[in-house]
């Protein structure tokens, strides 16, 4: 089984900064850590290689500091990382990152099986990973709790959602991308050793030169459809609160309710 695994670093601190004429975040200089779900993706897939064999390849889109995240995955265990880092990839949207990605995977050749975590906790949209598969043409099975059945020569997978309204068993062919819930398991840390392998590293770090023929027109924000107009902090709330005074708390119980009887609360 090849399987690539695409994580993202965000920002670990809710003191993040935006740049005021894109209206993109300002990761540099600042902590960041590896996307929470995407450890969750990360785990699956080596757990996979470990059951058929094969190998983990990591890629991650973002600044130089990304490399960090890059090199906690191959301490994780991960066989590969590759970074994709590039001044024409600054404000991508979804759609501009899901095209961007899906030509890396292209040049990291043959795979099985893509793996994300459902979100980004920094854009919460979900909307990459199926991106990615849609520019690849690939089934995508988002949301999944657990594999079921995995079947590698027979080229088929069988995977439980979970969905609001319950759970959904669906069955596909390989190569597929999965999106994964931090249900499916729990990551592990990095080992030692791992992460003596992973500071020696090379990890490569592709522009957008690299990545050819992707389109240089849909890169970055300039390829992005969509725009952040502006931001604002939402205005404080408003409203006063009021102390019952009364001389026991079965006294004051009877004071509230009237009151909420009184202005048709309930």
């Amino acid at each position: 089984m090849n399987i690539i695994v695409c994580i993202k670093q965000v920002p670990n601190t809710t003191e993040v900064k935006i740049n005021p004429e894109t209206g993109t975040l300002m990761r540099e200089g600042v902590p960041s850590i590896i996307n929470p779900f995407d450890t969750y993706a990360l785990e699956e897939s080596l757990r996979l290689r470990e059951k058929f064999g094969g190998a983990v390849a990591v890629i991650s889109m973002g600044p130089p500091q990304a490399v960090e995240a890059l090199r906690e995955a191959l301490a994780m265990g991960a066989d590969r990382a590759y970074l994709l880092s590039d001044r024409k990839f600054s404000g991508s949207d979804t759609w501009a990152t899901a095209y961007t990605l899906a030509h890396a995977v292209r040049k990291t050749g043959p795979f099985d099986m893509i793996i994300c975590g459902k979100q980004a906790i920094d854009g919460d949209t979900g909307q990459v990973g199926p991106g990615v598969a849609g520019q690849l043409g690939i089934t995508q099975l988002t949301y999944v709790f657990k594999i079921r059945r995995l079947d590698p020569e027979g080229g088929t997978i069988i995977v439980e959602r979970l969905l609001e309204e319950g759970r959904e068993i669906v069955e596909a062919k390989i190569p597929v991308l999965l999106t994964v819930v931090k249900d499916i398991n729990q990551p592990r840390f990095p080992s030692l050793a791992g992460i003596r392998r992973a500071a020696r590293a090379d990890i490569p770090t592709w522009t957008a030169a690299d990545i050819a023929p992707a389109d240089p027109s849909r890169l970055g924000l300039d390829g992005s459809p969509t725009r952040v107009v502006t931001i604002c902090s939402p205005p404080p709330r408003a409203g006063k609160a009021e102390m019952i005074q009364a001389d026991s708390v079965d006294a004051a119980a009877a004071v509230l309710a009237g009151r909420i009887f009184s202005r048709k609360v309930l």
